[in-house]
């Protein structure tokens, strides 16, 4: 007997690149009364208007979701899991912000009981953003990137992290030896490369505070872990990218830290980029290796507005990261509306976007950076069913605007600009409910 499931809603999701010169207006595929059959192991099977699905699948249970609007499950492309109680930390600059407020709480994370603690928070935080999939800035200890991916199991979510590692420039806590380096995250990925839904990703913090033998040993585990990831910081901030030319004289830039070990190519995911050269962009194409944009972090921290008609114009892949700590919270959709804003703020050097550009940047953007544009992203059959109903509490301002909205291009601007954790009504992952009005379920008991 069939358990399929007939999703019925209005729809948004963007199958093709918005930012491509073929891209047509207006850069989103909307259905008013979608039709979408998901299978009982979480696959979109058919795709259509419900008044043609619904009669081929009889015996469908039909869920009925037109009072809200159906967005595919949003990917992160760079959120910090220690990070999650120093939000809001404002009024500095990068270094001084990670000596006063990230580091020290980093270091807490040396307690395996904290950790959990910090990882149940940090999960949570992701699942009332509507964030399915997300590519997470792990911790320098690894019973603590243990936990974080622990957490994320219980219930579904596709992480991919790893351990962070560092020999220099930061707290001699969170300091380790290339050796050491090499083998706790060949033995985290061992447990948990490839199970379930998480993926490795070798993560140095930056080259600012790991010297060539880190970099070295990233590039050793990279070598050994069939499919592993590679993500760390680029050219946030003037003063690191300083710091950084001084630490390595050798190299012609700071992307070239990377690149030098080989470390860069469609695997790898590196996050702000706000302040590249054009050599930087030019290798970034050629390797295809993505920039995570954290707009509100960079605003958060004076960083700068980044460029993204540049990035775009090089061909360099982009989607959207939170920054949580330094960002100023979980939403996707607020990252979206930051990063419109800086475009519009850079005047005639900006790309102006729309809405379709915003929501491409939250979900296939996200997944094609982390390898998945196979699996989520979108709504197209043969994927899985990653995605988030938004139903607004009445009479607010996200649900007046909805309801008055006089397009589907109009409705899904004021979703950015207006969205965020209390319009996140239910999320799936794989074709199973995680969040439903609020509540959460995990899919397997807690520690």
């Amino acid at each position: 007997m069939s358990t399929s499931l007939l999703y019925r809603a209005r729809a948004y999701d963007t199958p093709h690149d918005p930012f491509t010169e073929a891209a047509t207006e207006p850069g989103f595929r909307y259905d008013d009364d979608l039709g979408l059959v998901v299978s009982d192991d979480g696959v979109i099977t058919a795709r259509g208007p419900f008044s043609a699905v619904a009669p081929a699948h009889p015996d469908a249970a039909v869920i009925d979701l037109r009072a809200g609007i159906l967005l595919p499950g949003l990917v992160d492309t760079h959120v910090h899991f220690p990070q999650v109680r120093v939000i809001g930390a404002l009024g500095m600059p990068l270094l001084e912000w990670l000596e006063k407020c990230a580091l020290p709480e980093e270091q807490h994370l040396a307690s395996r009981a904290y950790a959990e603690t910090i990882a149940n928070e940090f999960v949570a935080g992701l699942i009332a953003a509507g964030t399915t999939t997300s590519l997470v800035f792990g911790s320098h200890y690894a019973s603590a990137v243990d936990a974080l991916f622990a957490e994320a199991a219980r219930f579904g979510l596709r992480v991919t992290s790893g351990l962070v590692v560092s020999d220099r420039m930061l707290p001699e806590p969170l300091l380790t030896t290339p050796e050491r380096a090499h083998a706790e995250a060949m033995e985290l990925a061992s447990r948990w490369h490839g199970t379930g839904r998480a993926r490795y990703a070798v993560t140095p913090r930056f080259s600012l505070s790991a010297s060539d033998p880190v970099l070295a040993a990233c590039a050793a585990v990279m070598a050994d872990l069939d499919g592993a990831f590679f993500t760390s910081h680029v050219n946030e901030n003037p003063a690191e990218v300083t710091t950084v030319a001084g630490q390595f004289p050798d190299r012609s830039d700071y992307c070239d830290t990377y690149d030098h070990h080989g470390l860069l190519d469609a695997r790898a995911v590196l996050a702000h980029n706000v302040h590249p050269t054009g050599a930087e962009l030019e290798v970034l194409a050629a390797r295809r290796t993505a920039i995570a944009h954290c707009p509100s972090s960079n605003s958060a921290l004076g960083s700068g507005l980044f460029p993204l008609r540049e990035h775009v114009a090089a061909g360099v892949p982009v989607a959207l990261g939170c920054d949580v700590g330094a960002g100023t919270g979980f939403s996707l959709f607020k990252e979206g509306l930051q990063a419109y804003f800086v475009q519009r703020l850079l005047g005639p050097v900006g790309l102006p976007l729309a809405p379709a550009h915003l929501l491409h940047l939250s979900t296939s953007a996200g997944a094609a950076a982390l390898g998945l544009s196979d699996v989520i992203g979108d709504f197209e059959v043969g994927k899985d069913f990653d995605a988030i109903c938004l139903r607004p509490p009445a009479g607010t301002a996200l649900d007046i605007g909805l309801r008055h909205a006089g397009s589907p291009d109009e409705a899904l601007g004021k979703v950015f600009a207006l969205a965020g954790d209390a319009d996140v009504a239910d999320v799936w992952v794989g074709g199973v409910q995680i969040a439903s009005g609020g509540f959460v379920r995990a899919l397997r008991p807690g520690r």
